[in-house]
């Protein structure tokens, strides 16, 4: 027998061995769906099966429910991201340059397909999905791969690799949400402010190695006075008597 959609039309039985193929056509309907109406609401099991042109018990067959679909969806648009952040990461000539590189393919990707990067990552929890999908994926783990090389080269102080992997992925994701939802603010080059402020976080990390596992704002600050040459006076200041030279 073949499939009958709700609309009507007819799918011919799948050969044997093309689950997979049905599947992937699964995940390509609900990916269109959302692209198209940018609301997880607005997919459903029938109207997934109505655009792949099979029964909703065909779709049941491979996912549990309406949640384990969208939570397929999102993982498969974490692999692609992953892909991405891996082809950015070739010939990077420091593991520094590799993170750098990874976290700007993070905010290039997410803002090719904002849609699926809201639902992905920023789509309000849905009771019966699973919560770690991002920190199960390939891209989060490779991230956390390259912060412990970095701590195995004695480039970041020793921590969970874990934690600091997750505080980048952060930073790397607020540049994503705030170029996605506040297009309109001020950034300049997006792909220029992404790279400074990505920049400004791993280097964060490496002066806070230099001082110490307590480092703090103000601390750091300190560390960088310290360090500072003292400001020799211009030639407008050298001109003028103690009492007459501007206060800094």
């Amino acid at each position: 027998m073949d499939d009958v959609s709700a609309g009507g039309l007819r799918r011919p039985r799948a050969p044997r061995g093309s689950g997979d193929r049905l599947r992937q056509e699964i995940l390509d309907a609900a990916t269109e769906l959302l692209l198209a109406t940018g609301q997880a609401r607005a997919v459903s099991i029938r109207s997934v099966a109505q655009r792949v042109g099979v029964t909703p018990p065909a779709i049941y067959l491979h996912f549990e429910d309406k949640n384990a679909l969208l939570d397929a969806v999102c993982a498969r648009y974490l692999e692609r991201l992953d892909c991405e952040m891996q082809r950015a990461a070739l010939g990077q000539p420091r593991t520094v340059d590799v993170l750098r590189a990874q976290g700007l393919a993070y905010v290039r990707f997410a803002l090719q397909t904002p849609e699926l990067y809201r639902l992905a990552t920023m789509g309000e929890w849905r009771s019966g999905s699973r919560v770690d999908i991002a920190l199960d994926s390939s891209a989060f783990q490779h991230l956390r791969a390259s912060v412990q090389t970095l701590m195995d080269e004695g480039v970041y102080r020793a921590a969970d690799p874990t934690t600091l992997a997750l505080e980048l992925w952060t930073a790397a994701h607020g540049v994503a949400a705030l170029l996605i939802t506040k297009p309109h603010l001020p950034f300049g080059d997006v792909d220029a402010f992404a790279d400074r402020v990505l920049g400004a976080v791993l280097c964060g990390h490496l002066v806070a190695g230099l001082v110490g596992g307590d480092a703090t704002a103000g601390r750091l600050a300190d560390w960088v006075l310290a360090r500072r040459p003292a400001q020799r006076p211009g030639p407008v200041e050298e001109s003028r008597g103690p009492l007459e030279q501007s206060p800094v």
